[in-house]
């Protein structure tokens, strides 16, 4: 006979990335001593990627919690669709930031159909691709705007 799990054991890789984030976000939190620094493109890719994955996420949480309990579908649905919209976002910011001259010619725009280089020169642009695919079959138009995605083929 096995006790249920306590509350505060559920999901702890869920927990622990919410952890590592508070920690990287006290980390940059501006000091006396260092003055901020500007974001480059690998915490934007890095950020990216864990935006994705939250992406997959509320996805399969909003499948499986849609039938029973469909008006908690549709907000954990609505979660998904700003989330896409803020990854979205950050996928502009990447190409707005500066990165070595070489990576700045070869991704200074979006062309998902090339092959990835290698992190962050143009995997940002096929994990954005993938996912735009994936909430495109579930949302119409209308629910994306205004924000688009510069990676539409």
């Amino acid at each position: 006979m096995t006790s249920p799990p306590r509350p505060d054991d559920a999901h702890p890789y869920l927990r622990a990335a919410s952890a590592g984030i508070r920690h990287h976000a006290r980390a940059l939190a501006p000091s006396d001593v260092d003055p901020p620094r500007p974001m480059d493109r690998l915490h934007i890719d890095v950020l990216h990627a864990h935006l994705a994955a939250l992406l997959q996420l509320l996805d399969r949480l909003a499948d499986h919690t849609r039938p029973p309990h469909p008006a908690a579908g549709r907000h954990l649905a609505t979660a998904h669709t700003w989330l896409w919209q803020a990854t979205t976002e950050v996928h502009a910011a990447f190409h707005l930031l500066p990165g070595t001259p070489q990576a700045d010619a070869e991704t200074s725009t979006c062309n998902p159909e090339r092959v990835p280089d290698g992190p962050p020169v143009l995997t940002i642009c096929q994990r954005h691709l993938t996912a735009g695919h994936a909430i495109r079959r579930k949302t119409t138009p209308t629910d994306l705007r205004p924000h688009t995605t510069a990676c539409a083929r």
